[in-house]
């Protein structure tokens, strides 16, 4: 069959694998400016998708046109590291029944949704797609990077062995409302939030930021992901994977400051050079997909600033949400 891009959107049933999570929450928000005819989803309660077998019958029972697979488990740095070996497995799982399920059941569509951290430590920059595979990983987070990759090449050998349509996409480090703010176990940009906006709040005079401050890392705020989503899933029909991030990046030092300046604190940054720097720089090529009409919106000061407004506001209510439950 032709690849007819719309006819996967207009009127499907779409399921979003880790709906509440950072980008599964932001997919759904885009969907809703769709004419999709209904959004599937389950609960990590509801739904082990670690199981292959209530993976499949899921799948089997509720036959979606398109699959988001943005469930995955996540961390920080000191998370990746801890906990090496439940990350490679969760995630191995994960990423494997769900798309055994797409190809048993013919799933017309699947969007996977990867991560940068898949490329060597030490590579090209800009990285471009064909970097994968060319070099070591970053140690901190070797096991996440190893089950993304796992699950990028069996999407790979799924449609070469099967016909079955999967688009991948490496984002950049990915930020924005209903991140995980845990100062330990959190990504830097919501840890980095979580302790300027709690420094602003209780007149504190300084904060630690870990590592020298020096490492580069390029951001890209969780709607425009979920943006690049959508248009990768009606224009994008190819095994290679594609990058997705806005472009530029900036150190986690001017990071630091530039938060601390919208959030309206004048404090001091300290700076751990005992803690882990994780790798040098991580900036994507995004060449191949700015070429097919996608680029990002949101530039970083007003995403840090609509991303500090949702966590003050759920600072205030108290609410659980600060945490996402998947």
């Amino acid at each position: 069959m032709a690849f007819t891009p719309l006819d996967h959107l207009r009127g499907a049933r779409i399921w979003v694998a880790g709906h509440r999570g950072l980008v599964g929450s932001a997919i759904v928000r885009r969907l809703a400016e769709e004419s999709v005819g209904e959004l599937l989803s389950a609960t990590s309660s509801e739904l082990d998708l670690r199981d292959p077998r209530a993976t499949e019958a899921f799948v089997e029972r509720h036959r979606p046109d398109v699959i988001f697979l943005a469930a995955a488990r996540v961390g920080g740095i000191h998370a990746n590291r801890t906990a090496q070996a439940e990350f490679l497995y969760d995630n191995l799982m994960i990423g494997a029944n769900v798309l055994r399920a797409a190809q048993m059941f013919e799933v017309p569509a699947t969007v996977v949704l990867g991560s940068s951290c898949v490329y060597p430590r030490d590579t090209l920059q800009p990285i471009p797609e064909t970097a994968l595979l060319t070099g070591p990983l970053e140690p901190t987070n070797e096991g996440y990077a190893i089950a993304k990759i796992a699950t990028l090449e069996l999407g790979k050998m799924l449609r070469r062995q099967y016909g079955l349509r999967v688009v991948s996409l490496m984002p950049s480090n990915v930020y924005g409302p209903g991140d995980n703010f845990d100062p330990l176990h959190g990504h830097v940009m919501a840890s980095l939030i979580r302790k300027v906006a709690t420094a602003a709040r209780d007149r504190d005079d300084s904060i630690e930021v870990w590592g020298t401050g020096s490492p580069r890392r390029e951001f890209i705020f969780v709607d425009d992901l979920a943006d690049a989503a959508v248009f990768a899933l009606k224009h994008y029909d190819d095994d290679l994977h594609l990058n997705v991030g806005p472009g530029n990046d900036t150190s986690i030092s001017d990071l630091a400051h530039l938060i601390a300046d919208v959030a309206g604190w004048s404090g001091r940054l300290e700076f751990n050079p005992d803690m882990p720097d994780g790798t040098p720089r991580k900036l994507l090529d995004v060449s191949r997909l700015t070429a097919l009409g996608w680029s990002a919106t949101t530039d970083l000061r007003d995403g840090i600033a609509r991303t500090l407004a949702w966590y003050r506001d759920s600072m205030d209510r108290a609410a659980p949400s600060i945490e996402p439950a998947e």
